[in-house]
């Protein structure tokens, strides 16, 4: 991706922030070549109708990429003054940036591996916003799984090559031993050809590239896909890591969870915390569907030594509240990089012979059924997150959709400023269910909690309440 830049200028006399930096403005080329006048007019727009301030939000995200904090308020309250506009001229688009963090850029340019997910940025919700806006086939299941396709098509992150994504998914806050682990699992990964898709973020999101990063240098890989799949209520809170060569921005984190198992050939879990629960949930609601028994879907939890009471502790929530078969889904390997990769290579052969056999895309998950019901946004209120079902007797794969949701809830509550804001005027979500099922899952995210990985830094005040 080239970029042109004109002019740039220090901006600490402009800005307040105590913080240094620039004031310039960058051309893309490539993958944002020409946006539409209407398209333009929105991302300008700061009226409630407009996208202004969310891009302002995303923006801002990628360019501190790197940053260690999760608190999705923090950067805009280092860097107060900065802002952005979109510009449509003869030549092409044209990016403004005022009072821009200075550490997106090197002797006054920017750095290119950060501008060309700014440029991801700024195609993504004009996509977004143009494309489907008011678009009617969002009410169908079908329809939802057709804009999914879409905005990963304009991503240009589908490819009709050989089946060989894995998706990784984990927490963005975790120790060192384990972010070692993750490396040396995408390493592995790497060394067998394969690529790599996470939440785009630090720990786990960007463990598994890194080590892939070397092993396809080993290997000679050049085409390598380091894709990083977000959406804009977590993006500040989750910015991008420095690896990531494809970013794409979903407009919520159903559209983000369903492109993960549509794009992905096979998925490894590592150590995390209660995102990563909610991913599992969401996976495990959907192979528990009768549709979508027949379907290859290789699924990996993994981490070092230490990890293993942490999948057990998984292992048990998930046995007591959906059964066995729910944990006959997925394999268990503990400490052991090589074989985790091996079993994914030989997961996704498998993969590739039955799409053949069925005829669907190597690049995109046609066949998988998503029920409507995951694919609809969930707003957690502090009354819909009291009315989740959480009893015992209900079909395996509705229970776990109802665990998703309440996971999504306190990931909600936890970095989301919608959440964080619903917490501060009202108090904690209540959650009600069976008591084992509650103990259980009180006792789930205490240990959370406990281990630190709620959290970067600082003390975790919980949003939420578990009532039996």
């Amino acid at each position: 991706m080239n970029t042109s830049q004109q002019n740039p200028q220090a901006a600490a006399k402009e800005s307040t922030s105590t913080l240094p930096t620039v004031s310039t403005h960058i051309y893309p080329k490539g993958a944002l070549d020409v946006l539409s006048r209407e398209e333009v007019a929105r991302l300008r727009d700061a009226s409630a109708g407009g996208l202004h301030e969310l891009l302002r939000r995303c923006a801002l995200a990628v360019l501190t990429s790197g940053s260690a904090s999760d608190d999705p308020r923090a950067a805009a309250e280092l860097y107060p003054d900065f802002d952005i506009e979109v510009r449509q001229q003869d030549r092409g688009v044209r990016i403004e940036l005022r009072n821009a963090p200075a550490m997106a850029f090197v002797d006054g340019q920017i750095i290119a591996g950060v501008a060309e997910l700014l440029f991801a940025v700024v195609r993504d919700l004009a996509f977004t916003a143009i494309d489907l806006n008011g678009d009617t086939e969002l009410e169908t299941s079908n329809g939802i799984t057709d804009a999914v396709f879409r905005l990963l098509r304009n991503a240009r992150v589908l490819h009709p090559a050989d089946p060989n994504l894995v998706v990784c998914w984990g927490g963005h806050s975790i120790g060192q031993d384990e972010y070692k682990y993750t490396k040396q699992v995408g390493y592995e990964l790497g060394l067998r050809g394969l690529d790599i898709c996470t939440g785009c973020g630090p720990g786990a999101m960007k463990g598994p590239m890194k080590g892939a990063t070397i092993a396809h240098a080993k290997q000679r890989r050049r085409r390598t896909r380091y894709i990083g799949i977000t959406e804009p209520g977590i993006i500040a809170a989750e910015s991008p890591n420095p690896i990531v060569n494809h970013l794409v921005i979903m407009p919520d984190i159903e559209k983000r969870l369903e492109s993960f198992v549509r794009l992905g050939h096979g998925i490894i879990v590592f150590p995390g915390g209660v995102g990563t629960c909610e991913e599992i949930l969401y996976l495990l609601g959907i192979l528990l569907r009768e549709e979508n028994s027949h379907l290859r879907f290789p699924f990996i939890l993994t981490g070092p030594t230490a990890a293993a009471p942490y999948f057990e502790q998984i292992d048990k929530f998930i046995r007591l509240t959906l059964g066995d078969e729910a944990a006959n889904l997925y394999q268990i390997i503990v400490a052991d990089p090589a074989k985790v990769a091996k079993t994914m290579d030989i997961g996704i052969l498998k993969v590739k012979e039955q799409r053949i056999a069925q005829r669907d895309s190597f690049f995109f998950n046609w066949a998988l059924h998503v029920p409507l019901d995951l694919q609809q946004p969930f707003v957690p209120t502090h009354e819909l997150m009291a009315g989740l079902d959480l009893h015992h007797g209900r079909k395996p794969h509705e229970l776990a959709a109802d665990l998703r949701r309440a996971f999504s809830g306190i990931v909600a509550g936890n970095v989301k400023e919608d959440g964080m804001r619903r917490i501060e005027a009202h108090g904690p979500f209540e959650i009600h269910g069976d008591p084992d099922i509650m103990q259980a899952l009180d006792a789930l995210l205490r240990a959370f909690v406990q281990q630190r990985r709620m959290k970067i830094s600082g003390d975790y005040k919980p949003c939420y309440k578990v009532v039996g």
